[in-house]
C-alpha cells in the first residue's frame, strides 16, 4: 500500500503542476490576450522582431506550444505569411527556456510552500470579485501557487534509490550504453512530452528527477532534446484541420528541433563539458558529479545539476535559433517541397499593411485603399465557392466546400480587424478634414465587406441544413439561384471597379446602382412566384423555405455591395 500511495502521490503532484501550467497559460491569455495579439501583429515588419515576439509571448504564457499554435492559426486565417510564422516559432523555442530557470533557481529551493499557500488565499480573494479581469488575475496568482506546490510535492514524493533499488538499477543499466543510451533517453523525453503536451511540464519532471539524484546529467540533457522534439506534435495536431500553409508552419517547428537535435548530438559530450565548465566558473558544482550528492540531499549539488540542465536547454535553443535565423528562406523552401499544395486554397494575408504606417496619413490611407480592393476580390472569390457548393450540394464534395466558405468567413473577420487596427493607428496622427472623412468611409466599407463574408457562410449553412433534411432543389430552382449569383457577380465587378478608381477618380456609381436594382427586382419577382408555387403545391414548404432563404441572403449581399460604392460617393459629394 505504501508503494501504491507513493505512486499515486507522485502522479497527483505531477497533475497539480500540469494543472497550474495550464491555468497559468489560460489566465495570462485572458488578461493580456488582446494585447498579445496586437503586439504580435505590430511586430511583423522584420524577422528579428518576429523572433522577439515569439520569445516574449512564450516567456509570459510559459508555453511554446500555445505560441506556436497561435502562429499556426494566424497562418491558417491569413494574418501571417509562412516566413513570418517561422520567425515567431524560432523565438518561441528560446522563450520556453525561461521555465527551466524559474524551476531551477526558485522551484527547487526548500521552503517554497511557505509562501505558496498564502498566495492561494490572495488569489481566491481576487477570484471572488465581480470584475472578469480581477478574476483572471486571481486565477493567475493561484496558478503560480499550484506550480510551486506541484514542484514541492514532486520533490517530496520522488522516492530515494534505497526505496526502489530495482528501478535505480534499471536506470543505471540503461545509462551505460554510450550513444545508444542517449538515443533511448531522447525517445523517452519525446514520449513524455507528447503525453503531457507540454515540454515545460516534462522539463520540470526531468529537473526534479535529476535534482533528486535519479537521472545523471548527460541522460537528463538527452531527455531535454527529446522533449523539444515531442512538443512539436501539438502544433502539428492543430494544423491538421488547417490549410497548406498552416501545415507547413507546424512542420517547420518539427524540423527546427530535429535539426538542433542532430547538430547537438554531433558535439554532445564536448557541449556538455562546456556547460559543466560554465557552471563551475559561475561558482556551482560540477553537474557531472552532482548526481550522487543531490541524491543525498545536498542543496548545492541539486542546484548545480539543475542549473546545468537549464543552461543546456537555453544554449540548445539559442544556438539553434541563431543558426536557423539566417536559414529561414531555405527552411521555407524545404517545407514547401515536403508539403506540396493540394486542392486547398492558398492562404490569404495582408499585402500592403505589413510594413507599418508610411510617412504621412494620406500615403497610409492609399495603402488601405489597395488592401480594400483585395478585400473586395476576396469576397467575390468566396461567392465563387458559393456557386460551386450549390452545384455539388448533394455530393460528398460539399463538406470540403462548406469548410472553405467557413474559412473565408474567418479570413474576412481577420482582414476587417487588421484594417481597422491600422486605421486606428492612422487616427492617432494629425488628419486633415478630407483624410478624416475618407477614413470614416473606409471603416464603413470594411464593415460591409465583412458582412458579405458572413452571408457567404450563411448560404453554406442553409445548403447544409437542406442536405440534413434530405431536400433537393428542382432544376428550375437551381437555374434561378444561378441567375441570382450571376447578378451578384456583376455587382461584385462594379464594386471592385469603383474601389479601384479611388475617391479622386470615381465619377459616379451608376454601374453599381443598375446591378443593385436588378438584384432587388429579381428578388421581388422570385418572392411573388414563390408564394404562388407554395399555394399551387409546385414544391414543398420546407424546400421552398431553403430556396427563398438563399434568394433573400443574396439580396442582402447586394445591399452590402451597393453600400460600399455609396460610401465612396459620400466623400466625393462632400468634397464638392
Amino acid at each position: 500500500m505504501g508503494v501504491l500511495y507513493q505512486i499515486l502521490a507522485l502522479l497527483g503532484s505531477l497533475a497539480l503542476f500540469l494543472y497550474g501550467m495550464m491555468m497559468l497559460s489560460e489566465s495570462v491569455q485572458k488578461i493580456f490576450g488582446a494585447g498579445m495579439r496586437r503586439f504580435m501583429t505590430s511586430m511583423m515588419s522584420n524577422r528579428f522582431k518576429l523572433v522577439l515576439t515569439g520569445l516574449v509571448i512564450t516567456a509570459i504564457i510559459q508555453s511554446s506550444s500555445a505560441t506556436t499554435v497561435m502562429a499556426v492559426n494566424f497562418v491558417n486565417t491569413g494574418l501571417f505569411s509562412l516566413s513570418q510564422a517561422i520567425g515567431v516559432i524560432l523565438g518561441a523555442n528560446v522563450g520556453t527556456t525561461v521555465t527551466g530557470w524559474v524551476i531551477s533557481l526558485f522551484g527547487m529551493r526548500s521552503g517554497v510552500e511557505s509562501f505558496a499557500i498564502p498566495l492561494i488565499a490572495l488569489g481566491f480573494i481576487f477570484m471572488m470579485m465581480k470584475s472578469a479581469k480581477k478574476k483572471s488575475i486571481g486565477e493567475l496568482i493561484v496558478s503560480i501557487s499550484f506550480i510551486l506546490l506541484g514542484i514541492c510535492f514532486l520533490k517530496q514524493y520522488v522516492p530515494s534509490k534505497e526505496v526502489w533499488p530495482g528501478f535505480a538499477r534499471f536506470i543505471t543499466e540503461w545509462s551505460g550504453w554510450g550513444y545508444g543510451s542517449i538515443l533511448i533517453f531522447i525517445l523517452l523525453g519525446g514520449i513524455l512530452s507528447i503525453a503531457a503536451r507540454s515540454s515545460s511540464a516534462t522539463l520540470a519532471i526531468t529537473l526534479v528527477f535529476a535534482g533528486t539524484g535519479w537521472l545523471p546529467f548527460d541522460m537528463s540533457c538527452a531527455m531535454v532534446i527529446g522533449e523539444n522534439i515531442g512538443t512539436t506534435v501539438t502544433a502539428n495536431i492543430a494544423a491538421r484541420g488547417g490549410n497548406v500553409s498552416a501545415k507547413r508552419a507546424a512542420l517547420t517547428h518539427t524540423l527546427f528541433n530535429v535539426f538542433g537535435a542532430v547538430l547537438t548530438l554531433l558535439f554532445f559530450y564536448p557541449f556538455l563539458h562546456f556547460i559543466s565548465w560554465t557552471v563551475r566558473i559561475c561558482g556551482g558544482l560540477d553537474p557531472f558529479t552532482s548526481s550522487a550528492a543531490a541524491a543525498a540531499g545536498s542543496g548545492s549539488a541539486m542546484l548545480g545539476i539543475t542549473c546545468g540542465i537549464s543552461l543546456f536547454h537555453t544554449l540548445f535553443n539559442l544556438f539553434n535559433t541563431i543558426v536557423m535565423f539566417f536559414l529561414v528562406p531555405s527552411l521555407e523552401k524545404i517545407v514547401v517541397k515536403l508539403v506540396p499544395p493540394g486542392n486547398e486554397e492558398e492562404v490569404y494575408y495582408l499585402k500592403y499593411l505589413q510594413g507599418g504606417l508610411l510617412a504621412t496619413p494620406e500615403l497610409s490611407l492609399a495603402q488601405v485603399r489597395q488592401e480594400i480592393v483585395r478585400f473586395c476580390q476576396l469576397e467575390k472569390k468566396q461567392f465563387g465557392y458559393v456557386r460551386e457548393a450549390l452545384i455539388k450540394a448533394e455530393t460528398p464534395e460539399f463538406d470540403v466546400l462548406f469548410k472553405k466558405l467557413s474559412h473565408y468567413e474567418q479570413i474576412a473577420d481577420r482582414v476587417e480587424y487588421e484594417i481597422a487596427e491600422y486605421l486606428n493607428k492612422i487616427a492617432e496622427s494629425e488628419l486633415g478634414e478630407l483624410a478624416g472623412r475618407r477614413m470614416q468611409s473606409m471603416y464603413k466599407i470594411i464593415g460591409e465587406l465583412e458582412s458579405v463574408g458572413d452571408s457567404g457562410y450563411n448560404i453554406g449553412r442553409i445548403l447544409q441544413r437542406k442536405n440534413l433534411a434530405e431536400e433537393v432543389f428542382t432544376p428550375e430552382m437551381q437555374g434561378k439561384l444561378f441567375h441570382m449569383l450571376d447578378l451578384l457577380d456583376a455587382a461584385f465587378d462594379a464594386m471592385i471597379f469603383n474601389c479601384s478608381q479611388g475617391y479622386e477618380s470615381i465619377k459616379d456609381i451608376n454601374n453599381a446602382s443598375v446591378t443593385e436594382q436588378a438584384i432587388n427586382d429579381y428578388r421581388d419577382a422570385r418572392r411573388d412566384e414563390h408564394m404562388k408555387n407554395l399555394e399551387n403545391g409546385v414544391y414543398g414548404y420546407q424546400v421552398g423555405a431553403y430556396y427563398f432563404d438563399i434568394i433573400a441572403e443574396c439580396e442582402r449581399v447586394g445591399d452590402f455591395i451597393i453600400n460600399v460604392s455609396e460610401a465612396l460617393m459620400d466623400i466625393k459629394e462632400e468634397k464638392r
